[in-house]
């Protein structure tokens, strides 16, 4: 809801002050793939390879962000959406501080992600496809979400009884099924050296 009473107020410092004391250009590293894909784990590599580098960075994770922030939200199409909008605004926020922030969502709509793209600027999203079979995903399933899905147990199951948009045109398409962790997080870390984010070791 539009308030005339609220405007934006610009601050002193610039996000580009805050950012070059942290020697990084800052961005959303948007991990999105099924449940049980590998986000989590391979966005907690990436992240760990980030501090080795001696980089700033937080990692917003989809069941943590759900005990807090978003508490009360459901699974249905519309708290989904409603979702990846506060993590999307939040996340500009860290990108305004200078940081490098990692999203491991299943994010399962093109239309929101897009959206969260359009939140800030050129080169500041950088889309990352876990991409695993959901066969795959279904034999890890560590929650039992799966087969709790299969049996009618959980509606609106991304996969089973919800839709999964496969990214058409992703910044970094992962297949987990042909490399280790360790692999995965390389080949982010790859991007972000060639690309300019970051320029140690």
């Amino acid at each position: 809801m539009s308030n005339e009473n609220i405007v934006w107020h610009d601050h002193h410092v610039t996000k580009e002050e805050r950012a070059a004391i942290k020697t990084q250009k800052p961005c959303i590293l948007w991990f999105t793939g099924l449940s049980g894909s590998g986000k989590s784990t391979v966005a907690n590599a990436v992240e760990s390879r980030l501090l080795a580098l001696k980089k700033h960075t937080y990692l917003l994770d989809g069941d943590n962000i759900r005990m807090g922030l978003n508490r009360g939200l459901t699974f249905s199409d519309e708290d989904r959406v409603e979702n990846i909008r506060r993590i999307g605004e939040v996340s500009k926020l860290f990108v305004d501080a200078g940081t490098i922030v990692l999203t491991a969502f299943i994010s399962p709509f093109q239309k929101e992600r897009d959206a969260v793209r359009a939140l800030v600027e050129k080169d500041e999203f950088i889309e990352i496809f876990i991409d695993t079979p959901i066969a795959v995903c279904e034999s890890r399933d560590p929650k039992g979400l799966y087969e709790k899905a299969r049996k009618g147990e959980i509606p609106n199951f991304t996969g089973i009884s919800s839709p999964y948009e496969a990214p058409a045109e992703a910044e970094i398409h992962v297949k987990t099924e042909d490399q280790t962790i360790a692999e995965s997080a390389e080949q982010v870390i790859g991007y972000l050296k060639e690309k300019g984010y970051i320029n140690a070791g």
